[in-house]
Order: structure tokens, then C-alpha cells, then sequence
């Protein structure tokens, strides 16, 4: 899917109507004369801009192996979507390491198809930001996880491709969007993965396929080359067997990136050094909101609750806390979600108005394909686009623009909780992972995609670090427990959830 051909040219009479149009206008045929003329002398500036080579990240590493889409005998989990090679330098802290990149993540010179039908072949020509970071560190990328269709369930069962089955009971789905990240990492088929969450997509599959996922603070590892959905609210970060091997793999993917525009100052710490596996060093606070969900399964609550006991008897000082606009949280990011996703698959999943690299080719490539295959989007996203365009159309972005505002109220009100305790605790999903039925109706996968939010959610809006680690099972299915701390404060999310792992490794 290459990017088309420089193609500017003046628009027809018709054009500039339906143009002025969209913006509510009205215009008289001398406005659209004078209008007509104008436009003409402007484009000459842009004949100059096809004429100039386009200035991007350059790609580093260039002896690469594309890879292939391997078969249900290789890849029973239905987890990857290209195997690959890219090997990076010859030392460092992710040396040894195979490093899988859910498919939203460019990696020069291997197809990108976002789970879905329509970026079948396409192949980018840059690197994200944190590629390059990992192939510096030694790491060795060699695949591209699927996932949910551009992202947009939390199920696990709504790639292009099928459902991706869960590492620890394949009668399961793995869960979403990072589906693909969660079964690879879970099954051994790679190391470590990275996945991308906007609603809970890291935390999400981490809970439901038993394995460890950390959403850092948003900002904290540059975005720059992925794919996202909206700027206030796209996060990308590690997926491992243990949180060691996250905090290692956030060491060398945080950080200021001048080309990424959701950043501002990015402080950073070493992570790995920061970790402790003393229980005793670990202030929790159990929010009270975080449990009892009408989504909630019992088993769930109980099972997180048993897990945080445990933890407290091997040291670890646990405290009831209630944040009660936590309940509102989910609604907030609805609307933030809604309309944010509207407006950027209408800047063809690039953007405005920010200071950074814009990937000219993706644009030209999302472009082209919505406007040929909208009718193959998914149908979670069909709905949002309605939804979005009938809200920014009908209310004027009223609600987008309250619950922004209203995402850093709430974002105040977990700072508050968090200067009593290091980290805030729940369970990270509020049920376990749904059973495969590749039967269901259209409202019941709308239904199964949406149905886990309550808690990841909102701190997708208000960008706190959350890790999901294993908190036992429920009816022989894994437990997520989600620990929250203060923005910018993923050390100590991180050496809490290790020595929350280093307690349950001991038999808690």
C-alpha cells in the first residue's frame, strides 16, 4: 500500500461548495468565484511541497527479515500476525531477548495491518520511537501481535483474523485490544511484548491471560509510530511474565522524544534498580469503588480481596479507601473516547496541531482505505464514529470538552487518595475471561467488547501508572489485581507490584 502520488490540483465549483458546507456555509456565486481564484494562486505553494523529499526518522538496523503469517500449526493461539526478524545491536540490557510489537507499532519493512482487513499490505517505512529504542538495547524483534480490529474491544475476539485464544485455557478468548501481545507472552512465544492501551487494552488481556502488563503514565514512553486513537488518551507499554522484566523493558523505552507532541517534561528513573520484594515496604489502598461493579463476578472481588490479605500478612500495610467520583470515571472517558477516536480517524488517524513527526504515508494510507472500506470497519468503531459525529455535530463538543474538564477532577481526587498510600488497588477487570462464541449477535459483541472498563478506564483519561499482575484464579481462570500510584511515579507502581509477585512466588 504505497503512498499515492502527488495529486494537487483547484477544486471544482461543486467541491468548494461542499466544502463550505461541512463548515455550515452558505456561499454566493461570487464567493465561490472569488473564492475559486485564490485558491488556485495558493496551491502553487503546495506543487512546491510534492516537490520537496518528505523529512522523517530515519531507520536504523536496515538488514531485516519481513517475516511471513504463520498457520494454525505454528501459532494455535491465533497470536501473531507476521513473524519476523529484526535484530538489533549486538549488547545490551535486552540482549537475548525476542520482542514482540502489537500491530499497531511500525516497524520499517514489515507489514502493519492494525488487526484489520483494511491495511491488509501495507508496510511503513519508519521505525517508532521505541523500536529504535529497543533494537539499541540488543532486543530482537521477531513478530507483530495481533489484535483487536483497530484496537477498538476489550474482548479478544474481534481481530480481522478470529478470536485470539486465551495462553491459559484456549476455550477462552485472551482479551483485548493487546490480545495478540498477551497470548504470545503467555504461551512463551516471545519474551516480552508491548501493547497499547487507550481503555485498558494492556491491563485487560495481562488480567485475563495470567500474565503481567503496565500502562505507564501517560507520556512517559513516547508514542511516536504507532497508531492511536486519540492524543489525551494513547499509552503504549510493556507486557512480560514478571514485572521485572517490565520495569527493564521501561528503562530503555521511557522517556522525552522531541518528535512525539502528547509529551511535555518526562521525568524518568531506573526502574529495575528502584524494584523491592519487601512487602513491608508497600502502603496499599484498597478502593472501596473498585469493587462490587454491576459487571462485577463474585469470585473476581473475592479473589483479589484474598490476595491483598495474603499480602498484608506478609507485610504489606492494606487500608480501605473511597474515591466516589472513581464510579463516574467510566462515563468520563466514554465521552473523552467517543469523540476524540471521531475526530482523529477524521485526520486519518495522524492528527492536528501538535509539534512532532507526522506520518505522511500512514495518512495517506488510512485515508485512502476509509474511504473505500468504511463498511469493513468494526462494528464497536462503526458505532463510535455515529456516535461521535452525531454528538460533535448535534451538542457543539459540550460533552467532550465537561469531561475533559471534569478528567482532572477526578484526576485531583486520585492524587488526594494517593497521599495517604503509595498505590491505590483493585481488581483489574471485573469478570474473567469470556468463553469463545463465534456465534454472537452484533449487540452481544458490542456488549462482550465494552463490558470490563469500569475499572481501567479511567485512568486512561487521567493518566496514572497501572500494572495488572496475577492475583490467583476464579473458577480456574486468572485474576488481575491493578495497583495505581502518582503520575510519573511508575517505580513505585512497579516495585509495589513486585513485591506483591515476590509474596504470592512465596505462597503469600
Amino acid at each position: 500500500m504505497p503512498e499515492s502520488p502527488p495529486n494537487v490540483r483547484s477544486p471544482t465549483p461543486e467541491e468548494i461548495d461542499a466544502a463550505a458546507e461541512r463548515h455550515h456555509m452558505d456561499l454566493s456565486d461570487e464567493e465561490r468565484e472569488d473564492f475559486a481564484a485564490v485558491i488556485s494562486e495558493t496551491l502553487a505553494g503546495y506543487e512546491r511541497l510534492d516537490e520537496l523529499p518528505d523529512y522523517r526518522p530515519a531507520v536504523e538496523y536496515t538488514h531485516r527479515d519481513p517475516g511471513y503469517r504463520p498457520g494454525p500449526s505454528e501459532d494455535s493461539l491465533n497470536a501473531f500476525v507476521t513473524k519476523c526478524e529484526v535484530r538489533g545491536a549486538d549488547d545490551g540490557p535486552l540482549a537475548g531477548y525476542e520482542v514482540g510489537l502489537k500491530d499497531t507499532v511500525n516497524v520499517a519493512g514489515v507489514e502493519m495491518t492494525l488487526g484489520s482487513k483494511l491495511f491488509e499490505g501495507y508496510v511503513p517505512s519508519t521505525d517508532a520511537t521505541i523500536v529504535t529504542r529497543l533494537l539499541d538495547a540488543g532486543a530482537t524483534i521477531t513478530g507483530k501481535l495481533n489484535m483487536e480490529d483497530m484496537a477498538f474491544s476489550g474482548s479478544g475476539e474481534l481481530s480481522a483474523t478470529g478470536p485470539v485464544l486465551n495462553p491459559r485455557d484456549s476455550a477462552y478468548v485472551a482479551g483485548g485490544s493487546s490480545s495478540g501481545s498477551a497470548a504470545a507472552v503467555g504461551s512463551g512465544a516471545v519474551d516480552v511484548a508491548i501493547g497499547g492501551d487507550q481503555g485498558g487494552s494492556i491491563r485487560i488481556p495481562a488480567s485475563w491471560s495470567g500474565i503481567v502488563g503496565h500502562k505507564p503514565t501517560h507520556g512517559l514512553v513516547p508514542y511516536t509510530g504507532i497508531a492511536g486513537l486519540g492524543r489525551s488518551f494513547d499509552h503504549a507499554g510493556p507486557m512480560c511474565s514478571t514485572v521485572e522484566d517490565c520495569a527493564r523493558v521501561l528503562d530503555v523505552i521511557a522517556g522525552k522524544d522531541d518528535l512525539d507532541p502528547r509529551q511535555g517534561a518526562v521525568p524518568t528513573e531506573d526502574y529495575v534498580g528502584a524494584l523491592s520484594d519487601d512487602p513491608e515496604d508497600v502502603i496499599v489502598g484498597v478502593l472501596e469503588e473498585g469493587f462490587g461493579h454491576e459487571t462485577s463476578e463474585g469470585a473476581v472481588d473475592e479473589a483479589v480481596g484474598d490476595a491483598l490479605d495474603g499480602f498484608e500478612r506478609a507485610g504489606a500495610t492494606v487500608r480501605d479507601l473511597s474515591v466516589p467520583m472513581h464510579l463516574d470515571g467510566l462515563a468520563i472517558w466514554t465521552a473523552i473516547a467517543t469523540e476524540e477516536t471521531t475526530a482523529t480517524v477524521d485526520a486519518e488517524c495522524v492528527g492536528h496541531y501538535g509539534n512532532g513527526f507526522y506520518d505522511v504515508q500512514m495518512a495517506d494510507a488510512f485515508g485512502r482505505a476509509r474511504r473505500a472500506q468504511a463498511d469493513d470497519y468494526l462494528t464497536t468503531l462503526k458505532l463510535t464514529l455515529v456516535l461521535g459525529q452525531y454528538l460533535a455535530d448535534e451538542h457543539r463538543g459540550r460533552y467532550y470538552a465537561k469531561a475533559q474538564n471534569l478528567g482532572r477532577k477526578l484526576a485531583a481526587e486520585y492524587d488526594a487518595a494517593l497521599d495517604e498510600v503509595d498505590v491505590l488497588a483493585m481488581p483489574t477487570t471485573p469478570q474473567t475471561a469470556h468463553e469463545v462464541n463465534e456465534e454472537i449477535s452484533r449487540v452481544e459483541a458490542i456488549e462482550r467488547a465494552l463490558s470490563m472498563l469500569d475499572n481501567t478506564a479511567p485512568f486512561d483519561v487521567t493518566g496514572h501508572p497501572a500494572i495488572s499482575v496475577p492475583a490467583g484464579t476464579a473458577d480456574g481462570l486468572p485474576v488481575g489485581l491493578m495497583l495505581v500510584g502518582e503520575r510519573f511515579d511508575d517505580a513505585t507502581v512497579l516495585s509495589s507490584a513486585h513485591a506483591f509477585e515476590t509474596a504470592v512466588d512465596a505462597g503469600l
